[in-house]
């Protein structure tokens, strides 16, 4: 009996080794949405609280700036709507009580391109598609009309910038397609490129 378990232990431990996995890999940081910065080209609502006549509905100008009533003009390329919304607010407090200002971007034409997901290398067709809430990786690639006879999919990578660096994180794409093992089926971000390689013959 005694010599049962110590096989089943050592069963078990052989099993846990020979078994992959990719818990212990880096993952990358929750694809969350960052808060939208404005860029020349913009469309932007200015909407002061009681005091429609100074309201106006704007585009940033290749300066960066835009002209507002009683202010005159405020740089805002490169502002948030929230920072943007604050220095209006303190530039019309010398002109309206208690000043209440609220900034929307109507077309956020400059970020077209920053707020894309890309695959690139070993797809049918390599593509770029502007990034929509919950993308995955699979997505991606199936958008793309999968990975060629070619594709080498569990040397895959996800390259996303973070902060100043640009991180890379595997993708084992063929556990993805042939074994539904989704622990790699990241959630994409704006601006993610995947990368299929293909094999070496």
């Amino acid at each position: 009996m005694k010599n049962w378990f110590v096989i089943c232990a050592c069963a078990l431990l052989f099993s846990a080794c020979a078994s992959p996995s990719v818990s212990n890999k880096p993952l990358p940081p929750s694809a969350t949405e960052t808060e939208y910065t404005i860029g020349v080209g913009d469309q932007v609502s200015v909407q002061v609280w009681k005091s429609p006549e100074l309201s106006l509905s704007v585009p940033v100008r290749p300066d960066g700036k835009i002209s507002v009533p009683l202010i005159g003009d405020v740089i805002a390329a490169g502002e948030t709507t929230r920072k943007l919304s604050a220095t209006l607010s303190q530039g019309f407090s010398e002109y309206v009580r208690n000043a209440q200002v609220t900034v929307i971007v109507l077309n956020p034409s400059s970020g077209e391109y920053l707020r894309r997901v890309r695959v690139t290398g070993a797809v049918t067709s390599p593509i770029s598609l502007p990034h929509q809430q919950g993308i995955t990786v699979l997505d991606l690639v199936l958008e793309a009309g999968g990975p060629t006879e070619f594709a080498n999919g569990n040397k895959s990578k996800l390259f996303r910038k973070v902060g100043d660096k640009m991180e890379v994180y595997p993708i084992f794409l063929n556990d993805i397609l042939q074994k539904g093992r989704l622990e790699t089926n990241y959630f994409l971000a704006p601006s993610d490129v995947v990368t299929v390689p293909e094999r070496s013959f």
